[in-house]
């Protein structure tokens, strides 16, 4: 799982959230967020309002919570969705064992018209790394 504060750096680089059902989140607020929630019918439920997608807190999950706007929440992509969000930029993954026995996953992608690689132990930081990369590229 990627770390709050890659997806601070995704979020801040142009990437959007639209709640889904499966997508994991943490609430963007000192002091809350190393809490890892995840969008489901049971309980955490997606509302979309014309002002905004609030995200409901069925039953008692959770103590004195009852819902946070998606604005106040920080989207913890999946490895398959980071992915996917590549496109076509993506290249491949390798796994590799290191001489230590630990294992570095590497990921391959077409940015600005070159090839680079984003090293990780775990892929979707490599993943994530990435797209944060291929999405300031194509601001810049």
């Amino acid at each position: 799982m990627i770390s709050a504060e890659l997806a601070r750096s995704l979020r801040d680089a142009g990437l959007r959230w639209h709640p889904d059902t499966g997508d994991r989140f943490v609430i963007d607020k000192p002091g809350v967020d190393e809490d890892v929630y995840t969008v489901s019918e049971m309980t955490v439920e997606r509302h979309d309002h014309p002002t905004g997608t609030i995200l409901g807190f069925n039953g008692t999950t959770e103590w004195a919570l009852d819902s946070v706007t998606a604005e106040e929440s920080l989207w913890l992509p999946r490895e398959d969705q980071l992915r996917e969000l590549l496109g076509p930029a993506f290249v491949g993954l390798t796994r590799t064992v290191t001489i230590g026995g630990g294992v570095v996953h590497t990921v391959t992608a077409r940015i600005a018209e070159a090839e680079r690689v984003f090293t990780a132990a775990d892929p979707a930081i490599a993943y994530g790394e990435a797209l944060a990369a291929y999405i300031t590229a194509a601001l810049d």
